[in-house]
């Protein structure tokens, strides 16, 4: 099969699963790592790709003067809405079980009379038909969505291998030093000749929300192999970082959440702190980036861009540079931009060619990176699946 025809057939694939499902039922970036990146304060007006709006939830926490959470897939906008209504109508015993434990048997009656009613037409239409069967079926909330369909079945076989035992020693160990001796051995049971298959098949990637364009940025620098990186991360993760606050890889191991180790928004202090106003200050829209800040009349200081120029890098670098023109129409002054990528380095963003009064510029000659602090801040990084992240200070028209 010709390499044109296999990236067709890849991109038709990752389109249909990402385009038709809600993928991300937990937001996969450090918040932690974002909010120094940023440095976040009253007077901060944030454009912030939604995902599953726990990292939304999380900078609206550092009370900036507005949030404007965007997402193309109006179903990931959907879960942030269920969010925002659980807090304003819910105690924060009956949010946690719905969002902390994903499971919640009453759920349909709490939707019926307390939650549908704060919900856009699209939001009711998608809960309508899925909130029972995510939040009180057979599965935690966190086993459902594509990207909870594959840490279900990585559990499922897990399980089969006789590592339940490993993991919850490595859930509950007291020391870096004890996650040493331990993940070395999960490890051994995980990476079998049958999960680094899988874990190199367009269909798994496309299941995790990882479009072609990112697998050839990963192979490049890993002989080929999605499995190697998946490797060295995990290295990182259970080798160098406590385990202990590390919500991210709790909830994939279990499918759930506890009260001492959870994101932001699910502590009770900070339920409340939501509850009492923050929340009102993030705004949803359902759009491209670049289609929302062409309809949108206000600047922004800061930009919370994920991943998601990497999925344009193969081969529509025109929308990627129609995007960050857009960015610089709407930047204020000294805004600043975050973003990760899957390989380690950016280059392709940074030689985009961008309009100013000028004449045509490569992007890079407009930005001005913090590579030092940025790097610092990537090691530090609790989910660690992204190859590098990048601060920029924007010029701003």
């Amino acid at each position: 099969m010709s390499c044109c025809l296999c990236r067709w057939l890849s991109a038709r694939l990752f389109a249909r699963v990402h385009m038709h499902n809600l993928v991300y039922n937990a937001s996969w970036e450090d918040p932690r790592v974002d909010k120094e990146a940023l440095n976040l304060g009253p007077g901060d007006d944030l454009l912030v790709i939604t995902s599953a709006g726990c990292n939304v939830l999380s900078y609206a926490l550092e009370s900036p003067r507005s949030i404007c959470a965007v997402d193309m897939n109006y179903r990931q906008n959907a879960l942030l809405e269920l969010k925002i209504a659980g807090i304003k109508e819910l105690d924060y015993e009956t949010f946690f079980r719905i969002f902390g434990t994903g499971h919640c048997p009453e759920i349909r009656e709490i939707y019926r009379t307390k939650l549908r009613g704060r919900l856009t037409g699209p939001a009711q239409k998608f809960w309508d038909h899925k909130i029972s069967l995510y939040f009180n079926g057979k599965y935690s909330f966190y086993f459902r969505g594509t990207s909870g369909f594959f840490a279900r079945n990585m559990n499922r076989y897990l399980n089969w291998r006789g590592a339940r035992g490993e993991i919850d020693r490595l859930l509950n160990a007291a020391s870096l030093e004890e996650q040493r001796e331990i993940w070395p051995r999960l490890k051994r049971r995980l990476f079998s000749r049958c999960v680094r298959f899988v874990m190199n098949r367009d269909l798994t990637l496309a299941l995790l929300g990882v479009p072609h364009a990112q697998r050839l940025q990963i192979e490049q620098t890993h002989a080929g192999q999605v499995s190697r990186f998946a490797e060295e991360s995990l290295d990182a993760v259970f080798g160098n970082l406590p385990i202990s606050d590390n919500y991210f890889w709790r909830l994939y191991a279990t499918g759930s959440y506890t009260q001492t180790c959870c994101p932001d928004y699910l502590s009770r202090g900070n339920f409340q702190r939501l509850k009492e106003g923050l929340v009102g200050k993030i705004h949803i829209a359902t759009d491209t980036i670049e289609g929302f800040l062409r309809k949108h009349e206000g600047k922004f200081t800061r930009f919370v861009l994920l991943d998601h120029m990497d999925w344009l890098s193969d081969r529509r670098r025109d929308l990627l540079a129609a995007e960050w023109r857009a960015i610089l129409d709407r930047a204020e002054p000294g805004a600043r931009a975050i973003w990760r990528c899957a390989g380690p380095s950016a280059e392709y963003i940074l030689s985009v060619p961008v309009e100013t009064p000028d004449g045509t510029r490569p992007l890079g000659d407009l930005l001005h990176l913090h590579r030092d602090l940025a790097a610092e801040l990537h090691k530090k990084d609790r989910v660690h699946t992204y190859g590098s992240f990048y601060i920029a200070d924007l010029p701003g028209r």
